[in-house]
């Protein structure tokens, strides 16, 4: 990539993310609400570069968050999704073993001579999300989300510094390969284990707090579009409510999205014990919790226990 291409694909990313108020608004504009904290935490993501880990409960748009930041930046989302068991095979590069078993045959069939290294070439290889970041052509970067990473292994953890560090993956059969566009990476964690100290040393760090009541009342009408003020409120009052008992999975924004939905479905325009009692199971996804709430009281998860 020339001098002058890597400084105009710089100056792109400066007119569409000129300071944190712009970004809050494009955010915005992209259906998502970013308390100012947040705001720049994307947007030192985005100028400095510099890889973001954000944490917080589950529930609170960690992923939403990088896939605004996709929407207003107007490139790829490239995301992998960490799980027990993950290894770097499956987040990186795999190879197409039945394309490579046809060009076995088919040399033998044809009395062609294929040596190993004649089978490991790009022709063979099936990018994964990370190397796909990485080899992402632009114009601008892709944004590579690597989401719940405290699902996976240390193994892997300490597999992704290289990326972290140097915006490069090193595959054996090929050698180390430098991104030309660097991808913006957005890590997320509900904090399930510590992540060790040397990939935090690589990140900015953003806690995302449970949005206030108004705040989740807001985002709310915005995915349920029908939905009225009163229900909004009303809901994500609950919700605070639930997360003040010992439930095992407090309800997130996801949680009340569920909910206000469910009861718009049902013609609810205002949350009492009734509707609240018969759509639970929306916004509460384990049996004790349940029974937890049922035995605290619909009056008082809706707010009327002395009304």
């Amino acid at each position: 990539m020339s001098s002058a291409a890597r400084a105009g694909a710089e100056n792109d990313i400066v007119s569409r993310v000129p300071d944190v108020s712009a970004l809050t608004w494009a955010l915005d504009a992209a259906d998502y609400l970013a308390d100012p904290g947040l705001a720049m935490a994307l947007f030192m993501a985005v100028r400095l570069p510099q890889p973001l880990l954000l944490e917080g409960e589950a529930g609170v748009g960690k992923t939403e968050a990088a896939k605004a930041l996709a929407r207003v930046l107007d490139t790829p989302l490239l995301r992998l999704q960490c799980y027990e068991g993950i290894d770097a095979a499956e987040a990186l590069y795999e190879w197409n073993y039945p394309r490579q078993l046809m060009a076995i045959r088919l040399a033998e069939a044809t009395g062609e001579h294929r040596d190993e290294q004649s089978l490991f070439n790009r022709d063979y290889l099936m990018p994964r999300p990370l190397l796909a970041a990485i080899e992402h052509p632009g114009p601008r970067p892709a944004v590579l989300l690597i989401d719940e990473l405290d699902r996976a292994d240390d193994d892997f953890e300490a597999f992704t510094f290289e990326l972290l560090a140097e915006s490069a993956v090193t595959i054996p059969e090929l050698g180390t390969i430098h991104a030309v566009h660097p991808p913006i990476v957005v890590l997320t964690s509900n904090r399930t284990r510590d992540l060790h100290d040397a990939l935090k040393r690589r990140c900015l760090y953003h806690w995302i707090e449970y949005p206030s009541a108004q705040h989740t009342a807001e985002i709310v009408r915005r995915r349920v579009p029908r939905s009225g003020e009163p229900l909004t409120l009303g809901v994500a009052a609950a919700v605070s409510r639930l997360r003040s008992l010992d439930v095992e999975k407090p309800p997130g924004i996801a949680e009340a999205i569920d909910w206000v939905a469910a009861l718009t479905l049902l013609g609810v325009e205002s949350l009492d014990a009734s509707s609240a009692k018969a759509t639970l199971g929306s916004v509460l996804k384990n049996h004790d919790d349940v029974v937890l709430v049922r035995e605290r009281g619909m009056p008082w998860l809706v707010g009327a226990e002395h009304g």
